[in-house]
């Protein structure tokens, strides 16, 4: 009984490795009568276009960096406290805006005592005009009573009781040297001789009394005409005093609208330094209160190396790109050229205008710089979708015999969808321009 068990199981085994051999020799047979699909080569589908040789502009390749066009630091003209802020930073200003406002009551009160001051001291020139006046009057009527006429020369022999009795006493003399000479002859008698000179010393005692008088005439004219003199002197001084209050009241004007601070230029307010409830001062060190920058038109500033100089002309065209807006490009102008050359770096600085009414470039930003040449050259351009990119290595597929030959290149100047290849790529050369994700150097493709 139990060898026939043995004997069972062994014909089972038997059986069961007859199977498996057969079922082996069976995947054998039909994997060498059906050979696998993975032996066939990969074939890649790609669209293609030639290199090209096109004319392009030449260029002079540099760096530069972006400037404002105006850039203003604003400071109080007064001190005073901040009432009111009206911009922060960003804020776009106009001229004339205003920024800021201090308390204005200290400034009013000035302005108000300096035209108190002024309107009393304008009273005054009143009152000393009218004593000029009356002083001119008075010289006059001083003047009449001697017959003296504005302007004139008054002298005592001219004073009509002097010259009457000077005419008397001349008369008077002649008779009495007459009756002298008779009286020595004995024709007249010693009384009328006597009677003579009586007569001519009573005129002589006549005309000093009338030149005393005529003296004392001429002081009364002096002094009126001081007085004159005296009284326009006091209305000049009346009127300059106003004319300094004038000054005083401009001044305190003045005062008052400098607690209004306003933009001096337009632009973007880049710093803000202060805050309502702050005390300003013109007099403490770095007292801006804010910068405001001009931006519509930048200023690029251009390192020109120094074998380049005579490549640069004012009213070139340049181009610029950054590193924020790498696949746009920004126009300007070359305005300004300096002089001299940096003895260090052997560079020439060189401004160029670029305008900026969009807002996209900023003070501060580094740029790739292109001056356009007259003269264009040829060079071998292909489509910008056909580089590939790897970290900073370019290359390109380059089509042959059926086959994508990876290429490395060094590339050029960007014309719109076109692009320079310096090397690597000659002109007639077939290009994958599409499907590259798929290329791989030596890869089938089917154009």
């Amino acid at each position: 009984m139990r060898s026939k068990f043995f004997l069972v199981i062994s014909y089972a085994v038997f059986a069961i490795a007859a199977g498996l051999a057969s079922m082996g020799c069976g995947s054998s047979a039909n994997s060498a009568t059906n050979p696998s699909s993975n032996t066939q080569p990969t074939v890649v589908d790609v669209t293609t276009a030639q290199a090209v040789v096109m004319p392009i502009p030449t260029y002079i390749e540099v760096t530069g960096n972006l400037v404002s066009d105006a850039q203003t630091d604003v400071a109080p003209v007064v001190g005073g406290k901040i009432v009111e802020v009206n911009f922060d930073i960003g804020s776009y200003v106009n001229k004339g805006d205003v920024l800021i406002r201090l308390d204005p009551r200290d400034a009013s009160i000035r302005l108000d005592q300096a035209r108190a001051q002024l309107e009393q001291q304008r009273k005054a020139v009143g009152q000393a005009e009218a004593n000029v006046e009356q002083a001119i009057a008075n010289l006059r009527q001083t003047q009449a009573r001697l017959g003296v006429r504005d302007g004139e020369t008054f002298e005592i022999q001219n004073f009509s009781q002097v010259k009457s009795i000077t005419a008397q006493l001349e008369l008077a003399e002649k008779e009495l040297r007459r009756a002298e000479r008779l009286l020595e002859s004995g024709d007249v008698s010693r009384a009328l001789f006597d009677q003579r000179k009586a007569q001519r010393d009573s005129l002589l005692g006549q005309l000093d009394e009338a030149r005393s008088n005529a003296a004392v005439a001429i002081r009364a004219i002096n002094s009126a005409q001081a007085a004159v003199d005296t009284a326009r002197a006091a209305a000049a001084g009346a009127r300059a005093a106003v004319a300094t209050l004038d000054a005083q009241v401009a001044q305190a004007e003045k005062g008052l609208g400098d607690t209004v601070i306003r933009a001096p230029i337009s632009g973007y307010i880049a710093e803000k330094v202060a805050d309502v409830g702050e005390f300003i001062s013109p007099n403490v060190p770095n007292s801006k209160i804010a910068t405001i920058v001009r931006t519509s038109t930048l200023r690029l500033r251009i390192d020109i190396p120094e074998q380049s100089i005579g490549r640069i002309a004012t009213g070139q065209g340049v181009s610029l790109q950054t590193a924020a807006f790498p696949d746009r490009k920004f126009a300007g102008t070359i305005a300004r050229i300096s002089p001299s050359v940096n003895p260090t770096a052997r560079t020439l600085i060189v401004e160029a205008e670029v305008q900026n009414s969009e807002g996209l470039l900023k003070p501060g930003q580094f740029a790739t710089v292109r001056i356009t040449q007259s003269k264009p050259e040829p060079a071998v351009m292909i489509p910008v979708k056909a580089v590939k990119t790897v970290g900073e290595t370019n290359s390109v597929f380059v089509i042959k015999d059926g086959a994508a030959r990876e290429q490395l290149v060094q590339l050029g100047l960007l014309e719109n969808e076109m692009i320079q290849v310096k090397n690597g790529v000659i002109e007639g050369d077939t290009i994958a321009v599409g499907n590259l994700a798929a290329l791989t150097d030596g890869v089938l493709v089917r154009q």
